[in-house]
């Protein structure tokens, strides 16, 4: 079984625990706790976020989705004291380095919605990525709509429980 195969069968486990789903043309890169925010009916924008681990060099050049009209990688960043978002042109995944797009920080932005991102629904997404030879590749992914990051409420549950941080 080559490298690939493998690779597309362990995300497409992902599904199974509750992560994105990959398509098998995927390009190498480990996807964990991806997500996009629900939105409200007249809401034009949201968010979706995850973890990216490339098995080689890559950088995030692109997303596409049939839900938004415009999607774009975004960076949002503190520039003095004001928040600042905007669309970049690529972010790197360096080879094996956990990469997180999250709130207040790089994140994929979803404009002009199409209809709202209703919860426990899926979305598709497509990430587009190019590696040091200017080759593309994709990775088509179904992320699950939700109101808050996935075990955002697990991890408030626990420390309410008195145990801060602590993990059994």
């Amino acid at each position: 079984m080559n490298m690939r195969r493998i690779a597309v069968m362990a995300l497409g486990s992902l599904l199974i625990s509750g992560m994105a789903w990959a398509h098998p043309d995927a390009a190498h890169v480990k996807v964990e706790n991806a997500w996009a925010r629900a939105s409200v009916p007249g809401q034009q924008a949201s968010g979706a976020f995850m973890r990216l681990t490339a098995e080689e060099p890559l950088k995030l050049v692109g997303v596409e989705t049939s839900v938004a009209g415009v999607a774009e990688v975004h960076e949002m960043k503190m520039e003095g004291e004001v928040m600042r978002m905007r669309a970049i042109d690529s972010l790197d995944l360096p080879k094996g380095v956990a990469v997180d797009l999250k709130p207040g920080g790089y994140h994929l932005m979803l404009q002009q919605l199409k209809a709202p991102l209703v919860k426990d629904s899926q979305i598709p997404v497509t990430l587009i990525f190019k590696d040091a030879k200017g080759e593309q590749s994709r990775l088509s992914l179904q992320l699950p709509v939700r109101m808050a990051a996935p075990g955002a409420a697990a991890a408030k549950g626990h420390e309410a429980m008195g145990h801060g941080a602590h993990m059994h």
